[in-house]
């Protein structure tokens, strides 16, 4: 049985990172994709992995429910660790299981990229958790918005992108319940062999596309019936604001940015 997926989904809260404008969250997660690469010896990844526990608790997320909802991803990170591992062969051999060998380099670039893979899928996963789909769709409409002058369809891709995260979850969901009524007719995802394991994988992707299909096309329905033509003329409700907290965001990172220059390697 699947875990919950909890990347693209919100959770309300009034913590200060979901009060933080959806424009700040944005160009901070984008800034520390990039950052996050600086970082290449021990003190630079304490450092980013103590500046995202603070986020953690400064989102008021529990750790525990961000781990349980993201062991689909933590699987991939696990096979990136070992492949890493085993296929490293720079440095000193450390330790020879057969005719493996694991190699001084292979160990640490191993520990590394798992770590730097782990940070980014916390903090992309926090920016969903804590942004509504209508304000994460403002944020970032208004941060392609130079490139209406180049007559870019700047809302329809600030719209699609935002759908398409909160349709990751929706699609794990049944992507659930469609293996869950095929265990009960009898079908084995989780024992016996692997080709048989994937045998069984193929009768949940039709079944699966015609559900997408058919949520999206109640999407599409929805929004018609309530006279959605495109960006052109829309008014917002609610207009974006930067505060004095998204200027403290934004000192916090490019301290984190000094620092991480500073003391890499």
């Amino acid at each position: 049985m699947m875990e919950k997926m909890i990347f693209g989904r919100y959770i309300p809260g009034d913590s200060i990172i979901h009060m933080l404008d959806p424009r700040t969250k944005l160009l901070f997660v984008f800034g520390f994709i990039a950052v996050v690469f600086l970082a290449n010896n021990t003190l630079t990844y304490g450092l980013l992995v103590a500046f995202v526990f603070m986020l953690i608790l400064l989102s008021k997320m529990n750790i525990k429910f961000l781990i349980n909802g993201l062991k689909p991803v933590i699987i991939l990170i696990i096979f990136t660790f070992f492949l890493q591992l085993f296929f490293n062969k720079e440095g000193d051999v450390i330790y020879s299981p057969g005719k493996v060998h694991i190699h001084e380099e292979g160990l640490r670039q191993a520990i590394f990229i798992s770590i730097r893979f782990f940070l980014l899928v916390f903090v992309t996963t926090l920016l969903t958790l804590t942004t509504t789909p209508i304000t994460l769709t403002d944020g970032l409409e208004s941060l392609m918005k130079p490139l209406k002058k180049v007559n870019f369809p700047v809302h329809e891709l600030a719209l699609m992108m935002s759908i398409s995260l909160r349709f990751i979850p929706t699609l794990m969901d049944e992507t659930d319940k469609i293996m869950k009524a095929q265990m009960a007719r009898g079908v084995e995802f989780s024992s016996g062999p692997i080709k048989d394991r994937l045998k069984a994988i193929v009768p949940l992707l039709i079944p699966l596309f015609v559900s997408s299909f058919k949520r999206a096309e109640e999407l599409a329905t929805a929004m018609e019936a309530r006279g959605y033509r495109g960006g052109e003329g829309r008014t917002k409700y609610r207009l974006l604001k930067w505060h004095a907290r998204d200027m403290l965001a934004g000192c916090a990172f490019i301290i984190l940015t000094i620092l991480l220059i500073t003391w890499r390697s």
